[in-house]
């Protein structure tokens, strides 16, 4: 085995304020080592949850995380205290946007970290802080190979038609058009689906991803259709803080009547709307249903949360032409049954039949026996399928002799 192919993957998931760290053994098996995960980065209050999946009890690291690289220096030195320091077979590193070239992962080098620098302007809320881990991992160690998995690659081969927004070709060429996000999830539910599936997989499906991001993508034959994130990840469905879809010419009004700029106004639908803007009072979905009966804002936030979604799905079916698997993921998708209740109720013209049972106990499959379309949740793993396509392509360069 060349040093590339050590058995061991490293998974980098940066965030505006937050950092995702797992590890994973690949020298025999698809095992996860550990997990990592940092919040409030950039606040005094910061914190790194470590959580061993031997079951070892969860290690909480306290203090100042300046920056990204600031978490991932305390991450490496709590590695190399509790000796899971051993030589890393490839890190992966989750880019959200991948811009209109990038399809696949590759293996970032100089060239690379230039091209994702002209696109910062972009989405200057997640590449400057990935542009940064992978400066530290180049820097701690200058020769495991790097990986980047963008999260708008799955979406790169949508058709025209839904690529496009109506506006002159000019803008098209410029870069504005529908890029779609979570990606990175919606490859794992395909790959999953198949596992589970097997040729119905390659049907018609939807999947819907609701978490505090949210959207839902129509896929056929394991190709995205069309996905409702899209020059950014603020449209589409309700989100914990985002407002999803929005007329623009209300946003011109927001700006117009609070003499409001650009970018007050893109704090408003990203960090004070949705559930969180809409309750006054959360983002949480589960805190929103533990408190709707008492409180018509938390209601009100529910309802629009599961109104939207249901008119996507219903519009996916259209995209589809008809329905085979819906599958629910995210942690709302996975965690909330009253939202996938009522998400499904009176859609059984389109062949969705919930079994109300299985759907409260949270089983694998949710529909009736019968039910024309069948209704699963999957737990999803970005690391995870970030894990993988830096493996295979780890693999890859090492059987090319690259």
């Amino acid at each position: 085995m060349t040093p590339a192919l050590a058995g061991r993957v490293l998974t980098l998931n940066t965030g505006s304020s937050s950092l995702k760290v797992a590890l994973y053994d690949y020298a025999e098996s698809e095992s996860l080592i550990l997990t990592a995960n940092a919040e409030r980065i950039g606040m005094s209050s910061g914190a790194i949850r470590i959580c061993e999946a031997s079951g070892a009890p969860a290690i909480t690291l306290s203090g100042d995380l300046r920056d990204h690289r600031a978490a991932l220096a305390r991450v490496f030195a709590w590695l190399a205290q509790h000796n899971f320091d051993q030589p890393l077979g490839v890190v992966g590193h989750r880019v959200v946007f991948g811009g209109p070239h990038f399809r696949a992962p590759v293996v970032i080098t100089t060239v690379l970290r230039e091209a994702l620098r002209a696109l910062v302007p972009f989405d200057p809320e997640h590449l400057p802080q990935a542009l940064d881990a992978m400066e530290f991992m180049r820097e701690h160690d200058s020769k495991v190979l790097q990986v980047a998995c963008f999260d708008t690659a799955f979406h790169r081969d949508l058709p025209a038609v839904a690529q496009k927004y109506a506006l002159p070709p000019k803008y098209f060429a410029d870069g504005i058009l529908r890029y779609g996000f979570h990606g990175l999830s919606y490859q794992y539910i395909v790959q999953s689906l198949r596992a589970l599936d097997g040729a119905l997989a390659e049907g018609r499906v939807i999947v819907a991803h609701l978490g505090n991001g949210a959207s839902m993508a129509a896929i056929l034959d394991g190709r995205c259709l069309d996905t409702s994130m899209g020059f950014t990840p603020d449209s589409g469905l309700v989100m914990g803080t985002r407002a999803g879809d929005i007329d623009p010419g209300a946003l011109l009004q927001v700006l117009a009547l609070n003499a409001m700029d650009p970018s007050a106004v893109k704090v408003l639908i990203n960090q004070h709307s949705g559930l969180l803007g809409v309750s006054g009072s959360s983002a949480d979905m589960q805190e929103l249903l533990a408190t709707e009966s008492g409180d018509p804002r938390a209601a009100e936030a529910i309802a629009l949360f599961c109104y939207r979604a249901k008119k996507y799905l219903g519009a996916y079916v259209a995209v589809l032409d008809g329905l085979d698997v819906l599958v629910f993921t995210g942690g709302i998708g996975e965690h909330a049954a009253p939202v996938r209740e009522r998400i499904c109720a009176g859609l059984e013209c389109l062949g969705i039949q919930l079994d109300p049972h299985r759907n409260q106990r949270g089983e694998a499959i949710i529909s009736t026996a019968n039910s024309p379309v069948k209704v699963r949740v999957i737990p999803t793993d970005e690391g995870l399928m970030i894990a993988r396509e830096a493996w295979e392509l780890c693999h890859a360069q090492g059987a090319s002799g690259q």
